[in-house]
């Protein structure tokens, strides 16, 4: 019925036994153990871009968890309208609530498929006789595997048969006291690896997103599943939980790196937006150089002249005319030539000097009066100056 699941991972697991069986032997329990842990790699592997998916899909969810909240109580009576925008919301974010929940829906087939693949070995088939072949195995691989023994057992034992749809229709059933020595301390090891795989994915969550039903389902993982394990891993074959320790420490080990990469991918996108915050804005001490809207066109300073340059006029600030002003140097130099204007001016008014009479140096006007002026000529210097 399910043999579109139990070919390939017995494909899978036929060429990891192949590999290792070239170095250590096909029918040693090391080969095989091997083989096992490697097709759990493999799985692993294939699966590794939907769980980077799956971590950043978590990730946004986290992010925009506030606006979930808000959507969640603005409609909490109205579910209908509440499901739609939460599903309008998801989609703005760009966030497929499945996608979290691909990798673990991928594992479960391959789960099921080992487990009937190792109990198969044992299995006598339906018309009895001695097995023959199981899936990809031969019957020289069926018989390399029921002889590979850890410390006496067999990979395909468990603690427990009789859970038809665990064992598989396996032909010892009830409890294998022999197998509790080898399978006990595996069970322990695979509940504490489930819970510190649990432990580093919920520290990894955001306090502020936290529901109650976060809460719960956080106490699960952590506690009741590792739990789980420890309790029934009575009925898995010594296989099933070397895949189960194989499966957690590279969900550990891929948490690990996936985290650290996201964190410093977001890391540099906030020192990025950070610096083109600061190259947009002005340096410290420095005043923006964008004028306002409607701003006056600043004054010139006044000693521009004492820098050696030519001078120039400049116009009154707000003028709407542009009247011309002079400079402090060209009004000086203004003043003097008003000043030597009106010494020649003083100048041209007098008189140029007459013939002196020889007796008393008097100045000879025409009219024989010394010292007298002519009134033409006292009329004509008080019409210059």
């Amino acid at each position: 019925m399910l043999d579109f699941i139990y070919y390939p991972v017995s494909f899978i697991l036929w060429c990891w036994h192949k590999v290792f069986g070239f170095v250590f032997g096909e029918a040693t329990a090391i080969s095989w153990i091997l083989g096992i842990i490697f097709l759990t790699f493999t799985v692993r592997g294939i699966m590794f871009k939907p769980f980077v998916n799956q971590v950043r899909s978590m990730k946004k969810m986290q992010d925009f968890a506030p606006e979930m909240k808000k959507v969640q109580k603005k409609y909490a009576n109205d579910k209908q309208r509440q499901a739609q925008e939460m599903q309008k919301l998801q989609r703005e974010h760009g966030v497929n609530p499945l996608g979290s929940c691909l990798p673990m829906l991928l594992q479960i087939p391959v789960f099921i498929g080992l487990n009937h693949v190792l109990r198969a070995f044992t299995m006598p088939p339906p018309g009895g006789g001695q097995k023959t072949e199981n899936y990809f195995f031969s019957q020289a691989d069926v018989h390399s595997y029921v002889s590979a023994k850890l410390f006496g057992v067999n990979l395909g034992e468990a603690v427990y048969n009789g859970v038809g749809v665990v064992s598989g229709g396996a032909a010892n059933v009830g409890f294998q006291w022999g197998v509790l020595p080898v399978a006990l301390p595996l069970m322990i090891i695979a509940s504490i690896a489930t819970h510190l795989t649990a432990r580093h994915s919920v520290a990894r969550q955001n306090a502020a997103s936290a529901t109650p039903q976060t809460a719960i389902m956080n106490k699960l993982t952590m506690y009741i599943f590792p739990l789980g394990v420890l309790v029934f891993g009575a009925l898995f074959p010594l296989g099933l939980l070397f895949y189960w320790l194989a499966n957690n420490g590279w969900t550990l080990m891929q948490q690990r790196l996936v985290y650290t990469k996201i964190d410093k991918e977001e890391a540099a996108r906030k020192a990025e937006a950070i610096e083109k915050r600061a190259s947009l804005g002005p340096k410290p001490g420095q005043k923006p150089a964008a004028p306002k809207v409607g701003q006056k066109p600043v004054q010139q300073k006044k000693n521009q002249s004492a820098q050696g340059g030519p001078q120039k006029k400049v116009t009154k600030a707000g003028s709407a005319h542009g009247f011309a002003q002079t400079t402090p140097a060209e009004a000086a130099a203004k003043a003097k030539a008003d000043a030597a204007a009106k010494a020649d001016s003083a100048t041209v008014a007098d008189p140029a000097p007459a013939e002196t009479n020889g007796q008393n140096g008097s100045k000879d006007n025409g009219t024989g009066v010394p010292g007298l002026l002519k009134d033409s000529t006292r009329k004509s210097g008080r019409k210059r100056r």
